[in-house]
């Protein structure tokens, strides 16, 4: 594509992070160019191509990948903290690059024209910054982060993800200028907090958001953790068991958002040492701030269900039907999460991951799901339909009541799940119900 472009008379640069993730020597699949040509011209060059937005754009598809050709541009008025308000298409590779985030960024690969040898554009020092794993942002930090807060983000997660240090002046001018993040959407919130948790030391990013104040900005309830003190790892606070959490869970999103947002309740049920309910507490604040971020509400439901959950207490005196109730209150489908959640919860809190009993209740859960049990009305022999067509009950509460009591009792009784047996005990209800109401 850049031949294309030369070929054309065109200037064309390979930019961002394809191009230095290159010089780290890490593997990458994110290739942008940047080109004088306009974007109708640049779309006019190529036969798959896609002129994509106002910011000039043009996307262009080749081997199963997606390449974006950007005009060079300036930006103007960031006026809401966010975005751009305009942009003006250039001609100059320098002004371009002057408008990136962070000097590892604003780097380019190409020639002006076809007959020119390619060789690298480093106008701020981006290529000895990240031989010494430094972030730091283009010319005055202030005006970036002021023109968009989300760099702040992402200066956090490249320093987590990239395992560089964020450079001082950079760092500081994060700290003064955090409480920019009110102004950023959940979307873009949410994004590069799932980037900081994807990576295999989530703590690096996290303790950076707090440290910086940008956490305060983003859930106050969790920076609330830090100084509250629990009869966790000595010497360690709330905070510092959330960390160790997140760094021992699982790598999968549902479960890391989980782990960092299980106490998300204890600041807030805080008594004489103890955090009263905090499970349930912490489910409904997780579930605000999910929304607020605008994760999707599957993944809400998800990671709420295993923040109400964590909790859970084992004795090995649970009968077969105890574990069958269990499950059935998880939900199988959880099963897996819960356990890496809670896991990670007791390395968080300095014991052995496999503590409580987790190794046998989790032998006699794979036990009792590899019998098919019932745990819920879908897994009767019988279903509303049978009820009201052979004895005569109406839809409504009533029909509602009994086929909860039927689950109940084959999860107690699993032998009592087939059809003649359960239309006995169906009828036997519903005399009870109809004598109950008539009193």
């Amino acid at each position: 594509m850049l031949r294309t472009l030369w070929d054309a008379g065109f200037p064309a640069y390979v930019v961002g992070g394809g191009l230095r993730d290159t010089l780290l020597g890490r593997p990458t699949t994110d290739w942008d160019l940047a080109t004088a040509a306009l974007p109708e011209q640049t779309a006019g060059l190529f036969d798959d191509a896609a002129y994509e937005n106002r910011f000039g754009t043009v996307a262009v598809r080749r081997g199963g990948q997606e390449y974006e050709i950007t005009t060079f541009r300036s930006d103007h008025d960031y006026a809401d903290f966010r975005r751009p308000h305009r942009v003006e298409f250039g001609t100059s590779l320098e002004a371009d690059l002057a408008r990136r985030d962070f000097t590892m960024n604003a780097l380019a690969w190409g020639a002006p024209d076809a007959a020119a040898d390619p060789a690298l554009v480093d106008p701020f020092g981006g290529r000895a910054d990240i031989a010494s794993r430094l972030v730091r942002a283009v010319g005055d930090a202030d005006r970036r982060f002021e023109e968009d807060a989300l760099r702040m983000l992402r200066a956090v997660r490249f320093a987590a993800t990239l395992g560089f240090e964020i450079e001082p002046a950079t760092l500081a001018a994060i700290r003064d200028h955090a409480p920019l993040v009110a102004h950023l959407s959940g979307e873009r919130i949410a994004v590069e907090l799932g980037k900081i948790l994807a990576v295999p030391r989530p703590s690096v990013g996290l303790r950076l958001l707090a440290d910086t104040g940008v956490l305060m900005h983003v859930s106050p309830d969790l920076a609330a953790q830090r100084g509250i003190g629990q009869n966790k790892t000595a010497g360690e606070d709330l905070w510092d068991h959330t960390l160790r959490t997140v760094d021992a869970a699982a790598d999968r999103p549902v479960v890391r958002l989980a782990a960092l947002l299980h106490d998300i309740g204890k600041p807030a049920t805080a008594a004489d040492g103890h955090f009263y309910h905090h499970e349930t507490v912490g489910a409904e604040l997780a579930a605000a701030l999910l929304d607020r971020l605008h994760v999707p509400r599957s993944t809400v439901v998800a990671v709420t269900r295993l923040i109400r959950e964590h909790m859970f207490r084992y004795v090995t005196t649970w009968g077969d039907s105890a574990v069958r109730r269990f499950i059935a209150k998880v939900g199988p489908d959880a099963i897996d999460d819960l356990f890496a959640l809670r896991e990670a919860d007791n390395e968080g809190s300095g014991v052995p991951r496999d503590a409580d009993g987790l190794a046998e209740l989790r032998a006699r859960i794979d036990a009792e799901l590899a019998a098919g049990p019932v745990l819920d009305r879908s897994s009767l022999a019988i279903d509303g339909a049978d009820l009201m067509n052979e004895l005569g009950l109406p839809a409504g509460p009533a029909l509602g009541r009994i086929l909860a009591a039927l689950v109940e009792r084959v999860v107690d009784e699993p032998q009592l799940n087939d059809r003649p047996t359960l239309m006995l005990l169906a009828r036997d209800l519903a005399a009870r119900d109809a004598t109950d109401a008539g009193r």
